[in-house]
Formats: structure tokens, sequence, C-alpha cells
């Protein structure tokens, strides 16, 4: 995988939510899906945040993933505010520093999983000469280099997954954001990508940052934040 330079030492932490609160609409219609949230998360961790569907929880990993502004208080993403930045700035964030994995898959359906991979590489810029390499290590390193020239509707759920993992990792992003990621998986295929995520973490250093309603996952993360009714606190 391509990798990139990073200021964010040990101590300081990679991304960081300050004082952070969203509103949705005006008056008495309007919805406080964040009041007034907090975290630090330090580089080279595993973290959840959990809660029941409402609880703020998707609202909160798309501001830290630069998809959103707060209402009130602000984002820091290595030391920097990000909260007041122009959209090009923003997109040209999440294209090279970010790792993103949605719910759904996003895998465009016509392209082999090496495709969809290289694909990614070339939004985010990284030149010819290095995404061949990039795109082969990063579907390697979740498994699939062996299954590189399949397209989505010949491969399993889980294996969709994991090739949406691979793009969003080929660029060597951190931290990388995934909203419920297993929620779309059976019991088998989810622990499967669990270990992908454990893995990135011990052996890239690579922050993960996940929202999740699972309780087996719990069990694994190095850290827990748990939202409910738009607040928030660490859980350990």
């Amino acid at each position: 995988m391509v990798h990139m330079p990073s200021r964010v030492t040990e101590e300081s932490p990679i991304i960081e939510a300050a004082g952070v609160a969203r509103t949705f609409g005006k008056g008495p219609g309007a919805v406080h899906a964040l009041r007034g949230a907090n975290l630090k998360i330090a580089a080279g961790r595993l973290v959840a945040l959990r809660g029941r569907s409402g609880s703020g929880k998707t609202t909160l990993l798309n501001m830290l993933g630069s998809l959103d502004r707060p209402t009130e208080g602000a984002i820091y993403f290595k030391g920097k505010e990000i909260t007041a930045w122009t959209d090009k700035r923003r997109n040209e964030l999440r294209r090279k520093e970010l790792g993103l994995i949605f719910q759904s898959f996003a895998l465009v359906p016509f392209m082999s999983a090496y495709e969809n991979v290289e694909f990614g590489l070339r939004i985010a810029g990284i030149p010819a000469g290095e995404r061949r390499h990039a795109a082969e290590q990063a579907l390697d390193f979740v498994g699939l280099k062996a299954r590189m020239k399949h397209r989505p509707f010949e491969m399993s759920g889980g294996e969709q997954q994991r090739v949406a993992i691979a793009r969003a990792i080929a660029h060597r992003p951190s931290p990388l954001l995934a909203d419920e990621p297993t929620a779309e998986l059976d019991s088998k295929m989810g622990p499967q990508v669990m270990k992908v995520f454990k893995d990135l973490v011990q052996s890239e250093g690579m922050t993960i940052i996940l929202t999740t309603h699972d309780p087996a996952i719990m069990e694994i993360v190095d850290q827990v934040y748990a939202l409910e009714d738009g607040h928030i606190a660490e859980e350990g």
C-alpha cells in the first residue's frame, strides 16, 4: 500500500470532536442529533461508536469523516480544525487521507474487484505507476488477491465487503471510518471482516472508527464510545 507521512505523535489524537452539536431543521420540529459531543481518538486504535438507531452515531461518524459539518463545536484532524474548510479542501481530505466504508458495499457492478480498488486509487490521485501494486497489495491483505478478477455478483457478501475495505485502505489512509460494516453480513462473515480490521490496526498501525450495535464487536475493540440521545460517554 502507498505509505503517506503523518505528523501525528502517539500522544496526540488523530481525530477529535470538541463540543460538537448537530441539529436538523428549525423550530419546534428540529431534531437534535448530537448535543455537545466530545471525543479524542489516538492513532493506532480500533474504536467503536455504539448506540441504538437514532442515537447520533452515524451523524458523528459523518462529521469525523468531513461528510457533514457540526451546527456547533469543532472537528480536528491531525491537530488541524477542519470545520470551516471549503468543500473542495474537505473533498481532497477524504480522497487522500481518509478511508470510508458504508453499510452498502457501493461497488461498481460491472468492474472486477481489482478494477473497483484501482478506480478508488485513481480518484485519490495515486500515480498510474503505483496503482497496480497498491491495489493488488490491498486485495492480498484482505485475502482476495486470487479473486481479484471476479465481479461483485460472483462474490459472497463477506467478499464484497472485503473488496470495499481493500478499496478504502489501498491509499493507506488513517483513520478508516466504517458505518455498521457488519450489519449486512451473517454470523460467519461478520467476524471475518472484524479480523481484517484487527489486522489493519495491529500490523499496519491504522486507526479505525466504526459504528455498531453488535455486542460481540465490543469485546474486540480497544475503545468504546456510547451514544444516547445525542450525548456521548467513553466506556473504556
